[in-house]
């Protein structure tokens, strides 16, 4: 048994999640459920970020306090996650108490051994707002590719970037010229690293493309020091004097959040937290604007902390569009994941982000890809073929399936889609785990079709009985491996048959009594295509 930790991407909960986010994070549930299949022990950790700049944005706007608009988005997070059931071992917040007390020691532990250090820098100052800006509170032109950028992160060329490196700055809040005023600041200490980074992103080429590539271009164009702390009234109390006016860094407290939520799970297991961290084997899920973060900035923070264990996996997308344009959230341009998850089933939102996901080139969200998918794929082909095999047991032999002997070239099927659909998944090939499974389903179907058991229930009964017998395992085995993609329909099928989910060839006895097997998908009216298109349309801003 394996210790595995996974991490999933900790969304801003400034409003609500989109498929864009939604794309990028469900592949974490993925793995979560394999790994827990094959037996090993899982902390499979995420949480709402709730002290980001983009709350207080949020907050702003709405007259409101911050932690009324997190408290409220993190609740939605969270019954989302739960409603495509997600399986996180821990899912909280910033603002969780346990959190904040992890992130304080944390961040005492890098004073004391002199990882982070005081430096006066010039910060961009609002005289009109009559406040220091957040750097999310800053927009300019990018100093590396010249594009329009915050003051935190381009995300044309994905630099990260300090706010008073920005050109031609204006402020966020009023669009007047900020200035540049002194302010003290604690630093983290990265510099020194960049050899040790080096060498590890150089040592792991079995990240995806981007990943490598960013984190790559990151170092080659010039490391830095970063700011942990900033003049902020919202976020997380820094334990030291003559801090009392600024808060902890969003971007150092919420990475963490990896470690709080794991620890949280180890004291709620009994087991030893840097025990566990130390000896597991750790994947991170998260969009391509994070990856720096991921892959440079957490690992910073682990190598100053005593060595800690660096990530092992970077499960990384692409960027999803939507009808062949860019999401804009501003435009209302976006389909909202409450009201996906209120309209559509759990396992084709699951499904359809992995075989269309931005895996390792953007992708994009279309209805009609959509609707198309679940028609053809869930209903057609898998469903099709297991509603078909135990509809015709239950009607002609009595709900009983028959005796029977594996086929040696159905047995060999399953078993190498076992082993190439749990290597994908370990390696975040996600499409090609569920390209893999549908070829055994049109497997299965083509074996139904070419024997024909409509006709050899008259005319050879004896083969009949092997048809069905050999198709209630692959169904079964099936069940299984689409659990980690489709648990939904995975739970009906396994009930039926009497089998649990473990990652492992299961042989259903003739003579085992089934229920009444039940639809596993409904067909959706492609007339849906056009009225979502035309809804999308009409809820556009101009």
């Amino acid at each position: 048994m394996k210790k595995i930790m996974i991490g999933g991407a900790w969304p801003y909960a400034n409003g609500s999640l989109h498929i864009g986010h939604m794309a990028a994070l469900l592949p974490g549930d993925v793995i979560a459920r394999y790994h827990r299949a094959k037996g090993d022990e899982v902390a499979y950790v995420s949480g709402s970020d709730c002290h980001g700049t983009p709350i207080s944005v949020r907050a702003n706007k709405e007259g409101v306090s911050p932690e009324s608009i997190a408290q409220k988005y993190h609740e939605e997070f969270d019954d989302c996650f739960k409603r495509l059931k997600c399986t996180f071992t821990e899912y909280k917040n910033t603002m969780d108490p346990r959190h904040e007390e992890f992130v304080k020691g944390f961040f005492k532990d890098l004073i004391d051994n002199g990882s982070l250090y005081e430096r006066e820098e010039m910060q961009v100052y609002c005289p009109h707002c009559e406040k220091f800006l957040p750097d999310r509170y800053v927009n300019g032109t990018c100093p590396v590719c010249g594009a329009e950028a915050r003051g935190d992160q381009c995300d044309s060329c994905g630099s990260l970037l300090e706010p008073e490196r920005l050109l031609n700055r204006r402020c966020a809040i009023c669009g007047s010229e900020p200035e540049l005023r002194p302010s003290k600041q604690l630093y983290l200490h990265i510099l020194p690293l960049k050899e040790e980074l080096e060498k590890f992103v150089d040592e792991h080429d079995n990240w995806r493309f981007n990943a490598c590539n960013e984190s790559k271009k990151y170092l080659e164009s010039g490391l830095q020091d970063r700011a942990a702390t900033r003049d902020l009234d919202w976020g997380i109390d820094i334990p030291l004097k003559g801090y009392e006016d600024k808060k902890i860094y969003v971007w150092f407290e919420a990475v963490l959040g990896y470690l709080s939520m794991t620890k949280i799970y180890c004291e709620e297991t009994g087991q030893d937290f840097l025990e566990y961290w130390n000896n597991s084997y750790h994947y991170y899920v998260h969009g391509k604007d994070n990856i720096p973060f991921h892959t440079i900035i957490l690992p910073s923070l682990l190598i100053s902390h005593n060595h800690m264990h660096l990530p092992d996996m970077i499960v990384s997308s692409e960027y999803m569009t939507l009808e062949g344009k860019k999401i804009s959230t501003s435009r209302n341009w976006a389909i909202w994941m409450p009201y996906l998850i209120d309209n559509y089933d759990a396992d084709l939102i699951r499904c359809f982000f992995v075989a269309y996901g931005p895996e390792s080139k953007d992708s994009d969200f279309s209805w009609s890809n959509f609707i198309t998918f679940h028609n053809s794929q869930l209903v057609g082909a898998y469903g099709n073929f297991v509603n078909r095999t135990l509809a015709f047991i239950n009607k002609y032999n009595e709900d009983i399936i028959p005796e029977g002997k594996l086929d040696p070239e159905i047995e060999k099927q399953i078993d190498e889609t076992y082993t190439k659909v749990g290597e994908c998944i370990e390696h975040g090939e996600f499409r090609n785990a569920m390209d893999a499974i549908f070829a055994l389903v049109n497997f299965g179907n083509k074996y139904y079709d070419s024997e024909k058991p409509w006709t050899t229930r008259t005319e050879d009964p004896a083969k009949c009985a092997e048809t069905l017998f050999n198709c209630a395992q692959i169904i079964a085995n099936l069940a299984v491996l689409f659990h980690p993609f489709a648990p939904g329909s995975s739970e009906k099928v396994e009930s039926w048959l009497g089998i649990d989910n473990l990652w492992e060839i299961k042989h259903i006895q003739g003579g085992k009594t089934i229920p009444k097997a039940e639809l596993l998908y409904q067909r959706i009216d492609k007339k849906k295509i056009d009225e979502e298109v035309n809804k999308l349309k009409e809820n556009t801003a101009e």
